[in-house]
């Protein structure tokens, strides 16, 4: 009887016990809650004294709006609120039309930057780069603005001009006049040279998959006998993922593409290759380099870790992130564009910041070999004060000289260099049997440090 008496003095402990444990949990649980209240009670007040004390009547929805995608981009550059007609335009752009000059933005410190051109649009066709900076459109400042305000301004009636106000790297501010166009991007193009076929992938869009094997496809009927392939991934700001399992798909047997991991470390997706490869076994190159984001980063990263392709040209952005489309009451309300995962090649590993290294590191240009040793070539996810932190111990590579650059006697205004040693490769059969050129040198970098100790130092006197 004793013994029963102890079990049950023992279960009454053990019972009160767990209550003062659930009473601790329930009060730290309510006290970041009840701060949460009262935050949300201050910007309550906020929004009361903005309408009732500004200068000028205010509109209410505008500034909720705002304000709900001041939260958002504050966790990273990807997450965003897209009000209803933004949510309209960014479905148009990835069936793969819609109105505008073909400019892929984000926004870095309140300014709109260009991630890439598209191909074959008026930004493109206008000399617009990745990196440059968007300061004002038709002469109207977008400085602070969201990024969805700013490409609210670019968009409009196809036949209608924009003058764009264009701030760019080691030049002065300059005007930019273009023709807005209905914007029919085609994702996939192809073209023969040679006994190789280069294949560029400009953007991924819900005809990126078909319109790449349509490519191949026409590139085999014209040259039956068919080399190798360059996959021309460069300035590829992304799109949609299952498009980028769908063109690596093309090309792949069997075994994984990419996963995601979202915050609980058990939700992880798998995207696994289907049996069957469009181009029939052909040696592939992939050209990448600091435009290549996103969609196009998984497609160069599972080639290069199944070992079904070479990666030639300069280090990729580094958007190693998935972003979900969430609709608001159906898309009524618009939308969140919520950063809800990483993704990882199929070796495991996160190019998050980093971005893809390349097996080949080739410049495009002597001008860029220059630029990346100076450290001035800097665009890319690393640049971006509240990007996701990339792996424990992981950094992008910082200042060097690129391995190849253009010798002194290659023509760049007729040739693309990194198309050249791109087919290099296929013709040698790999990177390593391709002969390796002079490693260029930097040199503006040694005469600008020069320059400074010369400025620094007092000016010699002679005595007579």
């Amino acid at each position: 009887m004793k013994k029963y008496l102890l079990i049950g003095a023992s279960a009454f402990v053990l019972g009160a016990g767990s209550m003062a444990y659930v009473s601790q949990q329930a009060m730290a649980s309510a006290q970041p809650r009840a701060k949460t209240y009262r935050m949300l009670g201050l910007f309550g007040d906020v929004l009361n004294t903005v309408e009732n004390q500004y200068v000028t009547e205010v509109d209410d929805t505008k500034l909720i709006q705002s304000a709900i995608d001041g939260m958002l981009t504050s966790l990273d550059p990807h997450s965003g609120y897209l009000d209803p007609e933004s949510f309209d335009d960014m479905r148009d752009q990835t069936r793969g039309e819609y109105g505008g000059l073909g400019i892929e933005v984000t926004s870095e410190d309140g300014v709109v930057k260009v991630i890439s051109p598209m191909d074959d649009t008026p930004a493109f066709k206008a000399g617009i780069k990745a990196g440059d900076y968007i300061t004002a459109v038709n002469g109207e400042s977008v400085l602070g603005l969201s990024v969805t305000d700013a490409v609210k301004q670019m968009r409009g009636k196809p036949g209608e001009t924009v003058t764009l106000t264009i701030a760019r790297e080691k030049s002065d501010p300059f005007d930019v006049k273009l023709t807005r166009e209905v914007i029919k991007p085609k994702s996939a193009t192809a073209k023969l040279d040679g006994d190789y076929g280069v294949v560029r992938i400009g953007s991924f869009n819900e005809k990126t998959t078909d319109e790449t094997e349509q490519a191949i496809n026409d590139l085999r009927t014209k040259n039956p006998k068919l080399k190798g392939i360059v996959l021309d991934l460069r300035n590829n700001p992304g799109g949609l993922l299952d498009q980028a399992v769908g063109v690596s798909d093309l090309f792949l047997e069997n075994g994984e593409i990419v996963s995601q991991r979202g915050r609980d470390p058990r939700d992880v997706e798998r995207y696994n290759a289907r049996a069957g490869d469009v181009t029939g076994g052909l040696p592939i190159v992939v050209l990448i380099n600091s435009g290549t984001a996103s969609a196009a980063e998984i497609v160069a990263g599972a080639l290069q870790d199944r070992k079904r392709a070479e990666i030639v040209g300069t280090t990729s952005f580094g958007k190693g992130s998935v972003q979900t489309v969430i609709p608001l009451r159906g898309g009524i309300d618009g939308a969140l564009k919520l950063t809800t995962a990483r993704y990882y090649t199929p070796s495991g590993r996160s190019i998050q910041k980093t971005g893809i290294t390349p097996d080949l590191e080739v410049a495009l240009t002597r001008e860029e070999a220059q630029a990346i040793a100076n450290r001035s070539y800097q665009f890319s996810e690393a640049s971006f004060r509240n990007a996701l932190n990339a792996d424990e111990g992981k950094e992008r590579r910082g200042a060097h000289t690129p391995a190849e650059a253009p010798p002194e006697d290659f023509d760049e205004a007729k040739k693309d260099f990194q198309i050249v040693r791109a087919e290099d490769v296929l013709h040698y059969g790999s990177v390593a049997a391709t002969p390796k050129l002079p490693k260029p040198t930097a040199r503006l970098a040694e005469i600008v440090g020069k320059a400074r100790v010369a400025e620094a130092k007092p000016p010699e006197t002679t005595q007579k």
